[in-house]
């Protein structure tokens, strides 16, 4: 039976797993809600960006967010549990980033 767990381990991971899994999403809802403000802020800096970032709009970095939100929440599904604690890390980045681009202060 695929439900039935042979050492009481397994459910604990499994819950990790979960629960890995839960925090990327939200994180990543978060990533996407501050790379969308910040594109449409058109600071400055966006301007300075190599030409293929302008490319659909800026659209293609939110692939490149997608994908690194994909390859996370993959991980974590297979077994990388501790991803979660790295993806925290690259979303507090983001913010401290985004922070700094909306207030003005680059």
């Amino acid at each position: 039976m695929p439900d039935e767990l042979p050492f009481p381990i397994d459910g604990r991971l499994r819950n990790n797993v979960i629960m890995a899994i839960a925090v990327i999403f939200l994180l990543g809802i978060g990533n996407f809600a501050l790379h969308k403000a910040v594109l449409e802020s058109r600071h400055s800096l966006l301007g300075q960006m190599p030409w293929f970032v302008h490319m659909l709009g800026g659209r293609l970095t939110l692939l490149t967010e997608f994908l690194v939100l994909l390859a996370a929440l993959l991980l974590a599904a297979n077994g990388w549990p501790g991803l979660a604690w790295a993806y925290l890390a690259y979303t507090a980045l983001n913010g401290l980033a985004a922070w700094l681009i909306l207030s003005g202060r680059v």
